[in-house]
């Protein structure tokens, strides 16, 4: 299973900005190894935020998107002890979810 990803979500006023580090090799499949082989591609495909379990994001990624990346964003009307949950699933089928209480 993938580490956990840290999550931030700081209110100020009626705007929350959340910040997101995903922990992710992200391949792009165009590198080669020792031998010359070439590594499979192995990156996050898309990317969903929620607020209190409705949908405030979806971002769809490429290859090109770097290792263990970070993310921010601003979602309007959030508050303090709201929950953030950030998914990810990438081209192999695999996904993690994690939560954050909005402070």
């Amino acid at each position: 299973m993938p580490d956990p990803m840290r999550i931030r979500a700081q209110a100020a006023g009626d705007k929350t900005t959340v910040r997101v580090l995903m922990s992710h090799e992200m391949e792009t499949g165009l590198r080669k190894d020792a031998s010359g082989k070439t590594i499979p591609a192995w990156f996050i495909q898309e990317v969903t935020a929620q607020l209190n379990g409705k949908p405030v994001l979806t971002a769809e990624w490429g290859p090109s998107v770097s290792k263990n990346p970070f993310l921010q964003f601003v979602v309007k009307g959030a508050k303090a002890g709201d929950k953030i949950a950030i998914t990810w699933r990438d081209n192999r089928g695999e996904t993690r979810t994690d939560e954050a209480t909005v402070s």
